[in-house]
């Protein structure tokens, strides 16, 4: 089996301090470590007690995955730190803003495969539509693959956001 085999892609959710250089630190661990990030989501989830939720999608072989979470874990502002892909069941979603230029045929196809997978148009001019579209990672990057041919023209994507499902929070 080779090094590549062993590569697992996980999603880990890390509760930090909502102060300036949380994200910094937690990117440098990354860096400076050779980790890739494959995506990264970054909010506020509780301003009463200051807390931020970093939402990172990586890759890596099991001790991998370990040494990251443990050095997160050490990091003064992070609270907690959790590998939702380990722990088992949870919701991962991804939003994205597709722009695709079409007319004719290439236009009315782009609206077809639109309803298929759910995407909506917020916004559409004689020359383009812009779709939006939510759900898992790869139900996006389909998507994507599929306007591709019809005149894809612009991508902006919000990256993996996550959470447990059952009782038990952050």
């Amino acid at each position: 089996m080779t090094i590549s085999e062993d590569m697992e892609s996980h999603t880990i959710a890390v509760l930090v301090e909502n102060e300036p250089g949380v994200l910094a630190r937690v990117i440098g661990l990354f860096s400076g470590r050779g980790y890739n990030i494959e995506s990264l989501t970054v909010a506020e989830v509780n301003p009463t007690e200051n807390l931020s939720r970093i939402t990172i999608v990586t890759s890596g072989t099991e001790m991998i995955i370990e040494q990251i979470k443990a050095q997160l874990d050490r990091l003064v502002p992070v609270h907690k730190v959790r590998d939702l892909t380990l722990e088992g069941a949870h919701v991962e979603r991804e939003m994205a803003l597709v722009k695709v230029a079409g007319t004719g045929e290439s236009r009315v196809e782009s609206l077809r495969i639109a309803d298929i997978f759910r995407a909506r148009v917020v916004d559409s001019t004689n020359e383009s539509f812009i779709f939006e579209i939510v759900g898992r990672t790869a139900k996006l990057n389909a998507f994507i693959r599929l306007m591709e041919p019809l005149g894809l023209m612009d991508i902006s994507r919000t990256g993996t956001v996550a959470i447990a499902r059952g009782a038990e929070s952050l």
